[in-house]
C-alpha cells in the first residue's frame, strides 16, 4: 500500500512571505494533499494567496480566533478565498486561549455557546457569497459533537493518538465515514536520527499549551493525570523550568512525531490508522526556522 501522504502547516512571517508562498508551490508540485495556516501572523491573508499561487491542493485555517474580526468581515473574507480556490478552502475557526486574547484585550464567553452564535451569524451575513466548509477546532467531546452539529469538521492540536478513538466515538458512524467530514490533527514534529535532541525540541514546542487549563484538563483525560499535576505544581511554584521535565517521553510519543525518518513515517500512517483523516505535520528543526524544517521534511520521501 503506497504511504499516504499528510497535509503540512505553514505560516508567514513578516519578511519571509514571498519565501512562503514559494514553499507552498513547492508542497503542491510535491504532491501534499494541503496546507493549513495556523493563528501565528494572519493565516486568512495567506490563505488569500494561497488561492492564487495553487492550483489543485486543499487549504484552510486552522485555526481562525474567532473574535480577532467582525462577523460580517469574516464572512466577506472567507467567501472571497471560497470563491477564488474554486472550493478549495476549508475555513477552521476556534476560541484560541485565554492567554493570547488577553493580550488583545478580548473577552472571552463561553466556548461552546460562543462558537455556536458565531457559526449561526456567520451564516446569517446577507450578500456574503457562498461560505466555504467550516471546521472547528476541538479538544474535548462537547465541541467534538457540536462540529457534527453545526460543521462540516474539526481539527485537533496536539491531540494524543492513544485517546483518539475515544474522541471520536461521540460521533455518528456516518459522520465518521464521511468524505465530506473533515478530521484533522496539528502534530508537532522534528526529524533527527539525535533522538533527544528531537525530542527536546517537541518538548519546547509544547511547554506553553502545557500552561493552559484546557490542555492540561484534556491530556488529563487521556491518561496523563501525573504528567500534567507535575505541570502544575510547578505552574503553582512558579519554577517553569521544570515544565519540560514533567512532560514525559510516553506522552511525547503520544502528541508529536520525533525520530529518524521511518520512524516519522511510521508515525503518520498511526495517526492515519487512529481515525484522523488528515494528520497536518508542524515541522521543526534542531537548528534553523520553517524553511530548514521542510527541507529535512521533504527529505523523508525522497
Amino acid at each position: 500500500m503506497p504511504q499516504r501522504l499528510p497535509a503540512l502547516s505553514l505560516a508567514a512571517v513578516p519578511g519571509r512571505r514571498q519565501r512562503t508562498l514559494d514553499l507552498a508551490k513547492t508542497i503542491e508540485a510535491k504532491g501534499f494533499p494541503g496546507i493549513y495556516c495556523p493563528s501565528l501572523a494572519d493565516g486568512m491573508a495567506l490563505c488569500s494567496a494561497l488561492a492564487l499561487v495553487t492550483n489543485e491542493l486543499r487549504f484552510g485555517t486552522s485555526i481562525q480566533p474567532i473574535y480577532t474580526r467582525h462577523v460580517q468581515d469574516f464572512a466577506q473574507m472567507a467567501s472571497f478565498i471560497h470563491e477564488t480556490s474554486n472550493g478549495r478552502f476549508d475555513f477552521g475557526v476556534g476560541v484560541s486561549h485565554a492567554p493570547a486574547m488577553n493580550r488583545l484585550e478580548i473577552k472571552q464567553g463561553k466556548p461552546l455557546s460562543d462558537m455556536r452564535q458565531f457559526v449561526a451569524d456567520l451564516k446569517s451575513v446577507p450578500r456574503a457569497g457562498e461560505l466555504p466548509p467550516i471546521i472547528l477546532a476541538t479538544l474535548r467531546n462537547k465541541m467534538i459533537k457540536l462540529s457534527e452539529e453545526i460543521a462540516q469538521g474539526m481539527v485537533f492540536a496536539n491531540g494524543a493518538r492513544s485517546y483518539m478513538q475515544q474522541s471520536l466515538s461521540v460521533l455518528d458512524q456516518t459522520t465518521l465515514t464521511s468524505n465530506n467530514f473533515f478530521i484533522g490533527n496539528m502534530i508537532p514534529t522534528c526529524i533527527s536520527d539525535d533522538i533527544e535532541a528531537a525530542k527536546s525540541v517537541n518538548r519546547r514546542t509544547l511547554t506553553s499549551y502545557a500552561m493552559l487549563p484546557n490542555y492540561r484538563n484534556y491530556w488529563k483525560g487521556a491518561g496523563y493525570q501525573d504528567e500534567m499535576e507535575k505541570v502544575e505544581q510547578a505552574l503553582a511554584s512558579k519554577n517553569l523550568d521544570l515544565i519540560p521535565d514533567a512532560l514525559s517521553d510516553r506522552w511525547l510519543a503520544d502528541t508529536t512525531l520525533f525520530g529518524t525518518p521511518s520512524q516519522v513515517r511510521d508515525g503518520i500512517e498511526a495517526w492515519f490508522d487512529s481515525g484522523i483523516k488528515c494528520p497536518i505535520i508542524v515541522p521543526s528543526a534542531i537548528q534553523g526556522g520553517q524553511f530548514q524544517a521542510f527541507e529535512e521534511f521533504f527529505s523523508i520521501w525522497d
